[in-house]
């Protein structure tokens, strides 16, 4: 199956809508509202919606102008009817494209149907290698000499989707998992912005599991 997206290449002065979906402290949710409100990123956050009441990112959304949304997930029977209002809340604002930064829950098919190679996620690790938690530690313990970020749109399975960008970053000799993850976030914070402007300007096509990077469209 072939998917393209090109919104960007009918307006190129149209911004994209982001739906955000947190479960802490949000700085790849500052580093993409940094990037929108420098004029480097075709996109605005709408809104941003974590499962957590104490999601530090809940506040830096705030103190942006964000609409804030806690949640909770405890107030639903499974996690296809969390998913469900997520949708509901996400479509009422016209959302373009749902980005997971630190959101620490399993998304269900009820999401990725209604947002089909539109949900797009962060992982500190180069994937296929080391998904789930503690990528870092995982890295370490193995011996792997080099680690990164890996942002990548999301599927059924665990950290499985189709790779748009990955970012390296040399493991050092000395390194402990709290300098290391600090490198990773450094790359993070440009990594992820530098994806959704690549979906912006329509220039992300899927071609099974993998996806290509077009050329700039002429302007």
């Amino acid at each position: 199956m072939l998917v393209r997206f090109r919104s960007g290449r009918v307006n190129m002065t149209k911004k994209i809508n982001l739906g955000v979906l947190i479960s802490g402290n949000g700085t790849n949710l500052q580093a993409i509202i940094d990037a929108s409100e420098a004029g480097s990123l075709d996109a605005v956050v709408k809104c941003v919606i974590s499962n957590k009441v104490s999601a530090f990112g809940l506040e830096r959304a705030r103190k942006h102008g964000i609409e804030a949304i806690h949640l909770d997930h405890k107030q639903f029977e499974n996690r296809e009817a969390y998913d469900a209002k997520v949708v509901e809340i996400l479509k009422e604002r016209n959302i373009d494209l749902v980005i997971l930064a630190g959101f620490m829950r399993i998304v269900t098919p009820v999401l990725l149907e209604a947002f089909k190679n539109r949900v797009m996620n962060i992982h500190p690790a180069l994937l296929p290698a080391f998904p789930g938690l503690d990528a870092q530690k995982q890295a370490l313990e193995y011996g792997a000499k080099v680690a990164g970020c890996t942002i990548h749109f999301v599927d059924a399975g665990t950290d499985t989707g189709p790779i748009i960008l990955q970012k390296t970053v040399p493991i050092l000799e000395n390194d402990t998992e709290e300098t290391l993850s600090e490198r990773i976030h450094k790359e993070e914070h440009k990594s992820y912005p530098e994806a959704i402007q690549l979906f912006a300007k329509g220039r992300l096509s899927v071609e099974g599991r993998r996806v290509r990077v077009l050329p700039e469209a002429d302007k």
